[in-house]
């Protein structure tokens, strides 16, 4: 009997390469659910760099209820209970090696969090985070300093960018892409100009912009090679009492000054559904009333999810 079960090989024998195998097939939940406590050989494949150089919570969402005071938001306590633990387990089991990041859109993380997940994530490379509504300037700017390899992030339209921006160009010297779920006015354009001039991709797609906007853009972005504005209304000032009116067509002015980019990607169909949706919903798309995860899609493929 003895020898019989001396041949039968235990779990904590796998080989550590195939236990992380197995383990990339568990979502966020399942990795953090307790299997590394089931032996040292689990915790070592569970720390494996393998599994965290991205950590995606875009399956997550807060349980929320809008008010009309800042921030807009109230969430409920377990909801924040709940991704505080998840962002504990996650970061104690990376070991510092996430470089991706992704939020969802209606995952409102609060000032303790974002600073707590800093701390643990110094060579993030990749940040999405649409919803900045609990963030405040502080705890942003704190964050960004710890992230000196930040490349690319997604983020709302705020109202201040200057501050942001400027974190950004000081302390991440390799940033280049930029995705704004919103709408770019043209004070936010014109930051864009001061503080990142080497852009290099920049997607401002399904959201409301001005023609002069675009303008500012394309004549100060000098080393911009990918602009995407699929999806967009495009609008022009006009004299009163009309004050404003919708652009069918890109003119060929635009057009010349956008021939030197790489990629100038734009879609403008009455026949699109996702132009029609940013029609419907005024240039700020309501991504929770359509199907899940089309929030992800960009038409530039380094900023898809």
């Amino acid at each position: 009997m003895e020898d019989g079960d001396s041949n039968i090989r235990r779990w904590e024998d796998l080989d550590i390469d195939i236990l992380v195998k197995i383990f990339q097939l568990l979502d966020i939940f399942e990795l953090t659910a307790g299997i590394a406590h089931v032996c040292s050989a689990w915790r070592m494949a569970c720390c494996d760099p393998l599994l965290w150089k991205t950590l995606d919570l875009s399956m997550l969402k807060s349980n929320f209820i809008k008010i009309p005071l800042e921030p807009f938001v109230y969430v409920d306590g377990r909801s924040d209970r709940k991704l505080t633990r998840l962002l504990k387990i996650s970061l104690s089991l990376s070991r510092q090696s996430i470089m991706t990041l992704i939020f969802h859109f209606n995952l409102y993380v609060s000032d303790e969090q974002l600073t707590y997940t800093a701390e643990r994530c110094p060579k993030l490379r990749r940040l999405v985070l649409p919803a900045w509504n609990r963030i405040k300037k502080t705890g942003m700017c704190k964050a960004i300093r710890g992230w000196k390899d930040l490349e690319s992030l997604t983020m709302p339209s705020i109202a201040n960018p200057p501050y942001l921006l400027d974190e950004i160009s000081n302390h991440c010297k390799n940033f280049s892409e930029l995705k704004i779920m919103g709408p770019c006015d043209i004070y936010f354009a014109s930051s864009l100009a001061a503080f990142l001039p080497k852009l290099k991709v920049l997607s401002l797609r399904c959201s409301m912009l001005y023609k002069d906007v675009l303008i500012v853009i394309l004549d100060s972005l000098q080393h911009l090679e990918v602009l995407n504005i699929s999806h967009c209304i495009l609008m022009e000032a006009v004299p009163p009492p009309q004050h404003k009116r919708v652009v069918k067509e890109i003119d060929q002015n635009i057009r010349q000054k956008a021939s030197r980019l790489r990629e100038f990607i734009t879609c403008m169909d009455d026949e699109c559904i996702m132009c029609g949706r940013t029609r419907t919903d005024e240039g700020l798309v309501r991504w929770y009333k359509y199907e899940e995860g089309l929030w992800k899609a960009d038409e530039v493929r380094s900023l898809a999810l």
